[in-house]
């Protein structure tokens, strides 16, 4: 399958490719700053949560800025990279109903557009961990592999929101419910080390809290996490993948009679 899969990347290369230029540049089209906005976004997100809840939880947490901003980064490249993904489908809906192509393709290129912007918003979090005075050591380097899973993940997520958007069109509200729930569950302005143990457990059913965690053990407590941890975010990725797989695939023949 993951053959036929490349395959079928390489055939379409240059449709692959052009699609992921459309999504960057029309996600800015007609605006004075353009690409600048991809990384003034987050900063306004993290100027304003500093104000609200340094008060609250910056006196306990330890380099609470770049607790915080790791937080919303992680977060806000899943929320862009899902968001994005589940309207894939629908979008292009006027190509593939006339050209026979991989529809995957679709979702495949919005999830790339959403990784440039968050490699784009990464370098100015490395500027705020320089700023802060964390040491930046080989370790640093370990980030490549939550970053790689939460690729995944958010490809699995994705395929299953395309699916199921293109014939529930409530998906799309439910989904913003869903993921402004998920911003609180995230512990991306508080601690949780202040809760009993057993309730920071339930944290871990988390996904995207297991990869915030990891960021934050990484740039904050300059540790690597435990094996299990490792087997933890891979499980979540690869699990979702095989979900999303399997729904898309339940569902595509019908995509051509709903859009």
């Amino acid at each position: 399958m993951v053959l036929g899969i490349v395959q079928k990347m390489k055939k379409h290369r240059f449709l692959f490719e052009e699609l992921v230029k459309r999504d960057f540049k029309k996600k800015y089209k007609r605006t004075v700053l353009g690409m600048l906005w991809s990384l003034l976004s987050p900063l306004f997100m993290l100027l304003v949560m500093a104000l609200v809840f340094t008060h609250f939880f910056g006196r306990s947490t330890p380099h609470y800025v770049v607790y915080m901003f790791a937080g919303n980064l992680v977060y806000s490249y899943f929320k862009d990279a899902t968001n994005g993904g589940m309207g894939s489908l629908v979008a292009n809906a006027g190509i593939f109903t006339k050209v026979n192509v991989p529809k995957y393709l679709f979702l495949l290129s919005r999830n790339v557009s959403a990784l440039i912007n968050f490699l784009l918003t990464l370098v100015v979090f490395f500027i705020f961990v320089a700023a802060d005075g964390l040491a930046f050591t080989w370790k640093f380097l370990m980030l490549l592999y939550p970053i790689g899973c939460l690729v995944i993940f958010n490809i699995g997520v994705g395929l299953i929101l395309s699916a199921l958007f293109v014939i529930f069109k409530d998906i799309q509200y439910l989904y913003d419910i869903f993921t402004l729930a998920l911003m609180y569950f995230s512990a991306i302005f508080y601690n949780i080390e202040s809760y009993a143990l057993h309730y920071r457990y339930v944290f871990y059913a988390n996904p995207v809290y297991v990869y915030i965690r990891y960021f934050r053990k990484i740039v904050i407590e300059n540790t690597i996490p435990q094996p299990s941890f490792h087997l933890l975010c891979a499980f979540y990725a690869l699990a979702v993948l095989v979900i999303g797989a399997l729904i898309y695939k339940k569902y595509n023949y019908k995509f051509l009679y709903y859009v």
